[in-house]
C-alpha cells in the first residue's frame, strides 16, 4: 500500500503530463499536447482524441455530489464518462464535468465550467459554459490579428512581437 502510494506520487511529480495521463488509464490519442495532471479518481473513464490540446490546470471530474445521497443510500455513487473528440482545445483552469463530450474541433475558453456536451466546431466559455460562437466565426473575427508565428523560434517571435504597432494586437 505504501509502496504503491509512493510510486503514484513519484510518477505524478516526474513524468510528463501526457505520460502521466496514459499511466493512470486515460485513453489518449496521437499528437496531443497535455499540460494537466487532474484526471479525477476514475481516469479510465476519460478519452481524449487525436490532435487535442489540454492546457494547464484543466480538471476532469468523472463523479460528484454523491455524498449528500449517502445519508439515505449509504453506497450511492454516480459516474459519467468524458470524451474529448479530435482537434479539441480546452483552455487553462477549465473544469469538465461528468458525462460531458467536447465536440470535434471545439474550443473551450479558459476558466470555463463545462456542464453540458459541446457540439462539434463550437466555441464555449463561462460559468457555466455556454455557446459563444462557431469556430468559423472565431477564426473570421481573429484573422486581422493573425501573425503566422506558430513555427518561429522564441527569439524570432519575440523580435516580431516587439516590432509591431498596437493595432496588430487583440484589444478587449
Amino acid at each position: 500500500m505504501i509502496i504503491s502510494k509512493l510510486i503514484r506520487i513519484i510518477r505524478h511529480k516526474i513524468v510528463s503530463a501526457e505520460k502521466y495521463a496514459r499511466s493512470v488509464g486515460v485513453k489518449v490519442g496521437k499528437n496531443c499536447l497535455i499540460a494537466t495532471k487532474h484526471f479525477s479518481t476514475e481516469p479510465y473513464l476519460i478519452t481524449i482524441g487525436d490532435n487535442c490540446q489540454i492546457t494547464y490546470g484543466v480538471h476532469f471530474h468523472t463523479h460528484g455530489g454523491a455524498h449528500v445521497a449517502r445519508r439515505q443510500i449509504p453506497q450511492f455513487d454516480v459516474f459519467g464518462k468524458i470524451h474529448v473528440k479530435d482537434w479539441a482545445y480546452i483552455g487553462s483552469t477549465s473544469h469538465i464535468m461528468p458525462g460531458v463530450t467536447i465536440g470535434e474541433g471545439s474550443l473551450i475558453a479558459a476558466g470555463s465550467i463545462v456542464t453540458r456536451s459541446v457540439p462539434d466546431g463550437e466555441v464555449w466559455g463561462g460559468v457555466p459554459a455556454r455557446r459563444i460562437c462557431s469556430v468559423e466565426e472565431y477564426i473570421d473575427r481573429n484573422k486581422p490579428y493573425n501573425l503566422d508565428s506558430k513555427y518561429m523560434s522564441f527569439e524570432e517571435k519575440k523580435k516580431l512581437l516587439l516590432s509591431l504597432s498596437d493595432d496588430k494586437f487583440i484589444k478587449k
